[in-house]
């Protein structure tokens, strides 16, 4: 049989990976999606999907699955300083004021069989172990399907990298973290809960060990309207001593000193936290080559206020897949090249504000002022919620860079720790 010869090749089932295909093929082009592992497999992941993220399903078809089958929420409750606030989403023209919990292992498997309903192709159990190279440009990919002891090739005119944080596919082609920009680090478990269909997802921005101290980071619990509830709690880099800290004594003692009414135990808990490196803010590049794109978690795009990477894959997943189109139906790879462009036009200003911040809060006692102030003015929270959520409209986007520069000026009054 003749291998297959694809207009585009995408490396990669996930959120981004699933999105290009997806629209691709209901543009009509021929797409096959080669995926490592086989669905439904877990990510470790919050399974939130805020407004912009449904926003992305709904355009593809797949709320009315969304509101069957997954729990919807309607905002976020902040927990800090002994102070409660439930947020809801704000009013939006372009964004839904909910989002649902769903958990990888489902949303991941719903988005590619979409694609593949919409006429991509995909294979899964097949890992792609290099890029084909030829006089420079990439032309495909050395793919291995599971179980076999062989290789194939599988050539195409585009190729989209769409592999995940640790992407080997896009290092094999040249892509580097820029290391001044934040990452994220994360773990998260599931148990069982009576709250498993509470209407709000809950953050604590106080996080504190059972002696009392604080602890960096922070921490979330996020219902799934399954009889369970996914708890986890991040950390960023820009905390000095992030390499030091001990994500899994982070998890337990998070899972100690929760709310009591979640039911968080070890009597209650299923399996063992898994966790996992994020990169931010679009740090990861190049982003585009003559004839290769880089989307989602292996171009960086997870956003550096709240670590959401769902979205941001589905929508650079979608950028991607608009240009590829263009190529496509000109015959002008050129066109490729304008997708940095057009990431940096959608998201620039907005991760480099998101950026800016993540180098504040990585200071313990900054973070404890801002919240501790924050907490007892709800409509400043209201307006955080919107900046950390990207859900800011058109005209607010001058209020979002005001606020950083609020809290820079509130960094300047609180003193450096003392070196150790």
């Amino acid at each position: 049989m003749a291998p297959p010869r694809p207009e585009v090749l995408v490396v990669g089932g996930g959120p981004a990976g699933a999105a290009t295909a997806y629209w691709l093929a209901e543009a009509g082009h021929d797409v096959l999606v080669v995926e490592r592992k086989t669905f439904p497999r877990d990510k470790t992941c919050g399974d939130g999907l805020t407004p912009r993220a449904v926003r992305q399903l709904a355009d593809m078809g797949l709320e009315d699955r969304l509101a069957a089958d997954h729990h919807r929420f309607d905002g976020l409750r902040a927990v800090a300083h002994g102070v409660t606030l439930e947020l809801p989403w704000p009013d939006h023209p372009t964004f839904p004021p909910y989002g649902y919990v769903v958990r990888r292992r489902h949303l991941d498997e719903m988005v590619a069989e979409h694609a593949v309903k919409a006429g991509a192709t995909l294979w899964q159990g097949t890992e792609a172990v290099a890029p084909i190279v030829e006089r420079g440009l990439v032309a495909g990919a050395v793919v291995r399907r599971a179980g076999s002891a062989t290789t194939e090739e599988v050539r195409a005119p585009y190729v989209v990298v769409a592999d995940g944080a640790n992407s080997r596919f896009g290092r094999a082609l040249g892509t580097v973290r820029d290391r001044s920009y934040p990452q994220g680090m994360a773990i998260r478990g599931y148990w069982r809960s009576d709250l498993h269909d509470d209407p709000w997802i809950e953050s604590s921005l106080d996080v504190r060990d059972r002696a009392g101290r604080s602890l960096p980071g922070y921490g979330w619990v996020f219902p799934l309207g399954d009889g369970t509830i996914n708890v986890g709690i991040g950390l960023l880099s820009t905390f000095r001593d992030w390499k030091k800290v001990n994500t899994s004594h982070l998890m337990d003692e998070f899972a100690a000193t929760a709310p009591s009414s979640w039911g968080i135990s070890p009597e209650t808990q299923l399996g063992k936290p898994t966790g996992g490196r994020l990169p931010m803010a679009g740090s990861v590049g190049p982003k585009a080559g003559p004839t290769f794109l880089v989307v989602g978690d292996a171009a960086g795009s997870v956003n550096p206020f709240n670590g959401e990477g769902i979205d941001y894959a589905y929508e650079t997943g979608r950028l991607a897949a608009d240009v590829l189109h263009e190529a496509l139906m000109t015959g002008d790879g050129l066109a490729l090249q304008r997708y940095p462009e057009t990431l940096e036009r959608e998201f620039g200003l907005y991760f480099k504000v998101a950026r800016g911040f993540a180098a504040l809060i990585g200071r313990p006692a900054l973070m404890r002022e801002l919240t501790r102030v924050g907490m007892h003015s709800r409509p400043l929270m209201e307006w955080v919620l919107r900046i950390m959520a990207n859900l800011l409209r058109p005209d607010e986007v001058g209020p979002a860079e005001a606020a950083y520069r609020a809290a820079a000026a509130l960094a300047r009054l609180v003193p450096e720790p003392a070196p150790r």
